[in-house]
C-alpha cells in the first residue's frame, strides 16, 4: 500500500445472488459480505458510486449475476467484525450469523443491508469493467441513508485507525 492510497475508509459491501455450491452442486440463494478498501463517488447525476472486487472472490461473483450491492458504512466500534468478514470466505459461512452482524432488507434493491451500518447506498450496476485481477462495478444509488452519527473505519499500514473529525 503505498503512501498516496494510505489510508482508505473501509465499508462492508453486501450482495445476494442464486449461486451454485461449489461443494454440492446445488444452486440456493445465498446473502454475502465482502469487505472492500476500494470504492469511492463516481458521478452526482446520475448519482454512481464504484467498487472494485477481486475477481476470485464470492462476491464478484455474486454481484455479477445479481446486479446491485449495497455499500455499508460501519462504525469503528464493529471493526472486529469487519476484519472478520474481510478475513473469512462465504462460500462456506453465513457471514451475518458469523460475525453478529444484523441483516435488513433493503428498500429499493433485492438485497440485505447491514442493521448495524452509520449509513448505507443500495446501489443498481450500471457498468461492470475487468481491470486487471479485478472488477470495477458502477452502480446506480436507488436509496441512499444516514442512518446516525459515529466514527468510520479506515485501514493504514499499521492496521484499522479512525479520525477523531468523523
Amino acid at each position: 500500500m503505498s503512501d498516496v492510497t494510505d489510508p482508505r475508509q473501509v465499508v462492508l459491501v453486501s450482495c445476494r445472488a442464486n449461486i451454485k455450491d461449489r461443494f454440492t452442486g446445488e444452486e440456493n440463494q445465498k446473502d454475502n459480505i465482502i469487505t472492500v478498501a476500494w470504492h469511492m463517488p463516481t458521478s452526482f447525476k446520475p448519482e454512481l458510486y464504484t467498487i472494485s472486487v477481486g475477481k476470485t472472490r464470492l462476491g464478484c461473483e455474486m454481484i455479477g449475476k445479481s446486479r446491485c450491492f449495497v455499500v455499508n458504512f460501519m462504525p469503528f466500534s464493529l471493526k472486529e467484525k469487519v476484519l472478520f468478514c474481510g478475513t473469512h470466505s462465504g462460500e462456506k459461512i453465513d457471514k451475518f450469523k458469523e460475525a453478529g452482524l444484523t441483516k435488513e432488507e433493503s428498500e429499493k434493491i433485492d438485497c440485505p443491508r447491514i442493521k448495524e451500518a452509520l449509513a448505507y447506498l443500495e446501489c443498481e450496476v450500471t457498468e461492470e469493467i475487468e481491470a486487471g485481477d479485478h472488477v470495477i462495478f458502477i452502480g446506480k444509488v436507488m436509496n441512499a441513508k444516514k442512518v446516525k452519527d459515529g466514527k468510520r473505519i479506515f485501514q493504514s499500514k499499521q492496521g484499522f485507525i479512525t479520525t477523531e473529525g468523523q
